[in-house]
């Protein structure tokens, strides 16, 4: 399967903010445990950016999830 870049990462972002909001966290509170800003995490979560791995686990850890579980993307295109 050939997958689009651009569709993957718009994803990953909706997928991110479905797992923050099934923990009860504000995009504010995800920030605070990544030491990231709320702004960032927004744009990660529209799919504005690439995110680096390390970002990737930062906010694996701030949700108590393996970092697998953030890239087990449910692609629509």
């Amino acid at each position: 399967m050939d997958i689009s870049k651009d569709i993957f990462i718009t994803n990953f972002g909706v997928h991110i903010r479905q797992l923050r909001e099934k923990k009860n966290m504000s995009q504010q509170d995800l920030a605070n445990d990544c030491g990231m800003s709320k702004r960032q995490i927004g744009r990660i979560e529209r799919g504005e950016i690439n995110t680096t791995l390390g970002t990737i686990i930062n906010i694996a850890n701030a949700l108590d999830i393996e970092p697998k579980e953030l890239l087990d993307v449910v692609v629509k295109q």
